[in-house]
């Protein structure tokens, strides 16, 4: 991937999410590749990336869910999930998951260009409280606190990296 200095980001609706359903899964499964923990084991198909973002998208269509991209160059390089479907006495909250961006994208700040747009997106959702989680001592952990996200604390052995291994997990909280 080349590194235009043009990054955009955008929320996908319901018909182009299905036609990024391939470059979605190709950023997803370059994740598990990479070792990130974000939910998948290994091996990790594109298939198996593919189905899950077709998951996402059934609740994109039923209002549940946003799936927010970053763009390069017209290429889709990252997304983050902004999740709208919580208990009934929990309206004014969302939850972010799966912030992923292409190893061959990072280091150009799309991260913090998807995050930043996740929280408008919340906002205009009328949501007034974010929470997330992610592992401890990654890169994305120093991006939450840089964006002022709250650190509520670690839970050792939360999940697993891709290969197996246990991970600990940061879980953080902001007040828009």
């Amino acid at each position: 991937m080349s590194a235009p200095d043009h990054i955009e980001i955008r929320r996908l609706g319901v018909t182009e999410l299905h036609e990024q359903l391939d470059a979605l899964a190709g950023v997803l499964a370059d994740c598990v590749a990479g070792g990130a923990s974000v939910s998948y084991m290994a091996p990790f198909s594109h298939e198996q990336a593919r189905a899950a973002f077709e998951g996402f998208a059934l609740e994109v269509e039923q209002g549940r869910r946003l799936v927010i991209a970053a763009f390069a160059g017209g290429e889709l390089v990252g997304t983050v999930q902004v999740i709208l479907a919580l208990p009934p006495n929990q309206p004014h909250r969302a939850e972010i998951a799966k912030l992923l961006v292409h190893r061959a994208a990072r280091k150009r700040g799309i991260a913090r260009l998807l995050m930043e747009h996740a929280e408008s997106e919340a906002r205009a959702a009328g949501r007034t409280l974010l929470v997330q989680d992610t592992v401890t001592g990654d890169d994305a952990e120093r991006l939450y606190t840089r964006l002022g996200w709250t650190r509520v604390g670690v839970i050792p052995g939360y999940a697993l990296y891709p290969d197996g291994r246990p991970c600990d997990t940061t879980v953080f909280w902001k007040a828009l």
